[in-house]
């Protein structure tokens, strides 16, 4: 088993590699962005095991990018939201979603600015007013039809819409 730690290297990006380069680490980040919140939907999103999934949003707290919250509509459940540490990743995420969009020549989504439409760079910066948005000052926006065989979960259902980072997917009205 390799080691999770990077602790004689002198490094900054060694620093990050503890906390998010673990394998499923970006995926659940990435799904909280999307706005998820509950241990289900991520486990039902992102096929991973329970244990796996258990351990990585457990470290993310430790960490001190998510926190764990009462969920006000399940008594005894919890919700994971991102802390300022775990939005200051938001435009190192996006630049590597926007990698792998030049990797895979695949463009499932765009990404735009709610203050005046326009889609991000690869850097998250809004090219028209010059600002790097905050999540929750970013619209997700699927780019074409669902594909024969696509993903049923809740979340998958609410990706398939417009919606702006960060609020709740899925929405309670689409778990029903």
């Amino acid at each position: 088993m390799l080691p999770s730690s990077y602790e004689r290297q002198e490094c900054s990006l060694a620093r990050a590699l503890e906390i998010v380069g673990e394998r499923w680490t970006l995926l659940v980040l990435r799904d909280a962005f999307y706005g998820v919140r509950r241990f289900n939907d991520f486990l039902a999103h992102l096929d991973m095991p329970r244990t796996v999934l258990s351990n990585r949003l457990r470290s993310l707290v430790e960490s001190g990018v998510l926190v764990k919250v009462p969920d006000p509509g399940h008594s005894g459940r919890w919700l994971y939201e991102l802390t300022d540490d775990g939005l200051a990743l938001w435009p190192a995420m996006h630049a590597l979603r926007s990698w792998g969009e030049r990797q895979s020549g695949r463009r499932p989504r765009v990404f735009t600015h709610d203050a005046c439409g326009t889609p991000l760079d690869p850097t998250a910066r809004c090219e028209s007013c010059g600002v790097l948005p905050a999540p929750n000052h970013v619209f997700v926006t699927p780019l074409g039809k669902s594909k024969r065989g696509a993903r049923t979960d809740p979340v998958a259902l609410g990706l398939r819409r417009k919606h702006r980072l960060l609020d709740l997917l899925p929405a309670d009205s689409e778990v029903a």
